[in-house]
């Protein structure tokens, strides 16, 4: 089953990094890289909800990766996790874009206190682990959808592209960007697939009053609206 939350971790200590992987798996679907080159290609490419990076790669280094992204407006929260602990080191990180910095050794659980710290800031994690917008609420537990209390059956993917739209809700979403984060930049299936999903999700929100949430702009790409101001 597809988690709602997915990270990069960019790691070359693979030891480390499959603990990270392991420790993670049940909260979010965590990408582990090596290489600093593959890690920037990744963030670039696949729209990722929080990047955890080292400075010390092979490659490129964590500060030219995040500077990199950075000037290519890449707005992914990033956590440097790395062994340099010096004061200077902590401002360069910052200073190039990071938003949280972890020196090692860390404990498992202050990482996933930062990780949901950062994911709280973008709205894409709740302690509830709920998404609500006006009427509709997004259970990323069970997947399951409701409209006031009223049940909305959706298949994985539909599901997928609801939540995905769902954490950048009033924000635009290219099709590029649905794929990729839904299928994934390796999938053989065509983009046009994203269309029939879409309509289908649609046709069934329409079913309980919510078939104009989902708005098209013509060639730019796709936005779930909240209806109220006041919503959370």
């Amino acid at each position: 089953m597809a988690k709602a939350i997915k990270i990069l971790l960019i790691e070359d200590d693979q030891n480390l990094a499959d603990n990270i992987v392991g420790f993670l798996e049940d909260f979010a679907d965590v990408t582990a890289v090596t290489d600093g080159l593959d890690g920037e290609y990744e963030g670039k490419e696949v729209p990722y909800d929080l990047i955890i990076s080292d400075l010390m790669l092979p490659g490129e280094n964590g500060l030219e990766i995040i500077k990199h992204l950075r000037e290519d407006k890449v707005d992914t929260p990033v956590l440097i996790l790395t062994a340099k602990a010096s004061l200077d080191d902590k401002i360069e990180g910052f200073n190039v874009g990071a938003d949280d910095y972890l020196t090692k050794p860390f404990h498992r659980e202050e990482l996933l206190v930062r990780v949901k710290a950062l994911l709280r800031r973008t709205g894409v994690y709740s302690e509830d682990n709920t998404i609500t917008v006006g009427e509709l609420t997004i259970n990323l537990e069970n997947r399951g959808v409701q409209v006031h209390g009223q049940s909305v059956k959706l298949v994985g993917k539909e599901f997928d592209i609801l939540t995905y739209l769902g954490q950048n809700k009033n924000i635009i979403v290219t099709r590029d960007q649905i794929f990729d984060r839904v299928w994934g930049i390796d999938s053989d299936t065509t983009i046009n697939v994203v269309n029939i999903y879409l309509n289908n999700l649609r046709r069934k929100l329409e079913s309980v009053g919510q078939g104009g949430l989902i708005k098209t702009l013509r060639n730019i790409g796709f936005i779930l609206e909240v209806p109220d101001a006041k919503t959370d």
